[in-house]
Formats: C-alpha cells, structure tokens, sequence
C-alpha cells in the first residue's frame, strides 16, 4: 500500500470516527457513570467492532453481505435488536446512569467494554460505511503489510479519537457539568440508539 493512499485512507477514517452519533452517546455515559478509565475501556472495545468491519471488508465479506439480501437483513435485524435493548436501558430508571450516580455507584469495565462492543459490531451503518467509503483502498492493499494497514487504521483512529473524548469530558472542568445534567445524558443517548434502531428496521423491509 502506497504512502499516498494510506494519506487518503487516515482523513476518511477520523471524519468517520468524529461524526457524531450513538457511539459517542455510549462514550459520554461510560465517562460520565463510571470514570475517565471506563471511557477509555468503552472506547477501545469500540474501536475493535471497527477492525471487524475493517477485516470483513478485506476478506470481501462484506461484498457478500451486499449481495446476498438475506445475509444483509439478518445482520440488520440483529444488530436493530441490539441498538434496540441499548437504547431501552438508557431509559430504564434502574439502568441508568443519573440513577447509579445518586446512589454512589459506577459502571463496571465490564458493561463499558460490552456496551462500546455492541454498538459498533451491531451497527448495519457501519458495515454500509465501509462498503461506500473504505473498499476502494483494499485494491490498494496487494500485499499482507497493506492489508494489516488497512485494517488497523481505523481501529487505531477510532480508539484514539475516542480516548481523545474520554479526557477532554473527564476533565475538573467539564464533568461536574456532565454529572448535573446526567439524566437528560441518559434519556438522549436512550432516544439516539432507538431511533437509530427504528430506521434500521424500516431499511430491512424497503
């Protein structure tokens, strides 16, 4: 893989991982109810999904995915489910991080990591990123050394994008803020991840 395509590959893959959406929501209350580590933990199980993605593109899964409609709704429909019952537990009062927060609890590494997991391997919007925007650069990768670049690029961005995230909502200065209005956080995050939910199950039946 060329220098130069790699140039072009690293600025599509911040913009992807800086657009905002429910993987900065998850981010946001990992930070917020549990601390700067559960956001970074949350960040970097993100960015794994991302690899994934990154990897099934390369070994032209994701081609398949495309061109097999039942493969394609079954991964819709699963991933709609997942983003579904995330965005449920936002809402739930007994799950939700305003909640934690007031009785003096925290998030576990363990929901961070799962949460960060899910809402990215789960995502059918980022395989479809992939396919518009990332597969054009596996031609460039004609050997394993650019295809590791390829796959690791994004996974790296992400994670430090996020991480980035992490400290800068941690800081004395912002998170004070963050925790005052912990229950609008949670409510918003609950009602981007059903939305998002929702239309990626009209898009299965289009």
């Amino acid at each position: 893989m060329s220098l130069l395509a790699w140039l072009s590959l690293l600025p599509i893959c911040l913009l992807g991982a800086m657009s905002p959406g429910p993987s900065l929501a998850v981010v946001v209350r990992h930070t917020l109810g549990g601390s700067r580590g559960k956001g970074i933990v949350c960040a970097w199980a993100h960015s794994i999904g991302i690899g994934v993605y990154a990897l099934i593109t390369i070994c032209g899964l994701a081609v398949l995915a495309k061109e097999s409609p039942l493969i394609f709704k079954g991964i819709s429909v699963v991933g709609g489910g997942v983003l579904l019952w995330l965005g449920i537990n936002a809402l739930r009062t007994n799950e939700s991080i305003s909640e934690k927060l007031a009785a003096g609890e925290s998030t576990s590494a363990f929901q961070a990591a799962r949460d960060g997991l899910a809402i990215s391997l789960f995502n059918p919007k980022i395989l479809i990123f992939f396919l518009a925007l990332f597969s054009q650069f596996v031609v460039e990768a004609d050997n394993t050394w650019g295809q590791v670049a390829i796959v690791l690029t994004p996974l790296i961005v992400d994670g430090l994008w996020y991480t980035f995230v992490a400290f800068m909502l941690s800081h004395a200065l912002v998170l004070p803020r963050l925790k005052n209005n912990a229950s609008l956080i949670d409510k918003l995050t609950g009602a981007m991840l059903i939305l998002l939910a929702i239309r990626v199950f009209l898009t299965v039946n289009q």
